[in-house]
């Protein structure tokens, strides 16, 4: 199997995971909502604004997001670091971090034979943040209900 294909399966199935791994931590977070009383469901009322009393849930929900999006860079890390691609934790997590968010100072921390799976995961970072992008606004306008 030539060495661009090793990378496009091994791609798969890391976004797979980090999929696996975003739509649990959102599944989580919206029982945790519900436990602190926040309503997920129904329709939005636009005549109540947002108030000083729903500054904690969404305090709560951007650390937890966080938390989700830090377990999805040191997962690509910990590949990363597993392959060899990076030698240094430190790095692995740095350069995870910045093509994650797709702020790519550069590829030079990567070696080029794994530079595919990084751009992979660079394409990856752009979508699950954007569904938590879609989740925080849903989280902010139910509490403005």
């Amino acid at each position: 199997m030539s060495q661009l294909m090793i990378q496009l399966v091994l791609s798969t199935v890391t976004v797979a995971i980090t999929v696996l791994i975003h739509g649990y931590g959102l599944a989580l977070l919206v029982r945790l909502l519900g436990a602190m009383k926040i309503d997920m469901g129904g329709a939005q009322d636009s005549r109540h604004h947002f108030d000083v009393r729903s500054t904690m849930p969404i305090l709560f929900v951007v650390l937890a997001l966080f938390a989700i999006h830090g377990l999805e860079i040191w997962f690509y890390a910990a590949v990363y670091l597993a392959l060899g691609a990076i030698p240094y934790l430190e790095q692995a997590v740095y350069f995870s971090t910045i093509t994650y968010a797709t702020i790519g100072y550069s590829d030079m921390h990567i070696t080029q034979q794994w530079r595919v799976l990084a751009a992979i995961e660079g394409i990856n970072g752009v979508i699950l943040l954007g569904w938590s992008t879609a989740f925080f606004i849903t989280v902010v306008a139910r509490l403005r209900r």
